[in-house]
């Protein structure tokens, strides 16, 4: 596929985001306190496919915060049609996905984000996860990163359920660190299979949190 032309972000965004950026970074400091770890392996130009593990709602700030660029998710689309929480996700440039069914709109958005230099991330599991453990990797984020053609970042999370748990929706103290951890790029051959890259995937996110994998996904909400 022929690559996009490079986004243009409105200056009312340009000059918001930053003092947006600065208040999270200070919330999370205090709840956390927040760390990054291999913050250089996320490439500083061209499309790059980060995949995180998923333990809490407060996941998209960590990764934003994480990040050294600005990040586009993939979020559930229940998330865009509540009032106030939907239009904060909009700025940040979220766009929705329907679960339990592959959604191909938001699989062609997140491709051509990808191939116009953008930063998307996705959560391959699909769900948080209750448990705590990694569940299976859902083939559309391998199959998105296959179409694309760019460099896969596993975004490991460490404690985030600490300051969100699950089915809460107040955040609070984790008192111990809260971690977002880069890997380096994931080197994958031109003809590897969806199955493949997902397999790599849960491979390295499983090594970076230490969390146990599930064999089968529990069913969706």
């Amino acid at each position: 596929m022929a690559k996009s032309e490079p986004l243009r972000h409105s200056l009312f965004f340009r000059l918001l985001y930053p003092a947006i950026y600065l208040v999270a970074a200070l919330v999370m400091t205090v709840l956390g306190p927040f760390r990054v770890r291999g913050r250089r392996h996320v490439p500083r130009r061209g499309g790059v496919l980060i995949l995180s593990n998923h333990l809490a709602d407060i996941d998209p700030v960590a990764v934003h915060l994480a990040s050294p660029r600005l990040v586009h998710f993939m979020a559930k689309k229940e998330l865009f049609e509540m009032r106030i929480l939907g239009s904060v996700i909009r700025f940040f440039k979220a766009f929705p996905v329907q679960r339990g069914a592959p959604d191909r709109a938001a699989l062609r958005r997140a491709i051509e984000l990808l191939q116009a230099g953008e930063v998307v991330c996705i959560f391959p599991e699909g769900q948080l996860s209750e448990s705590g453990d990694l569940l299976p990797i859902l083939p559309g984020a391998a199959l998105v990163a296959k179409r694309a053609g760019v460099p896969i970042v596993c975004c490991g999370l460490r404690n985030t359920q600490r300051i969100m748990p699950y089915g809460q929706f107040i955040p609070r103290p984790a008192f111990r660190w809260v971690t977002a951890e880069f890997s380096p790029p994931l080197v994958l051959g031109p003809d590897a299979e969806v199955e493949e890259i997902a397999e790599q995937v849960a491979q390295t996110l499983a090594r970076m949190t230490g969390q146990a994998r599930r064999a089968e996904s529990p069913p969706l909400e």
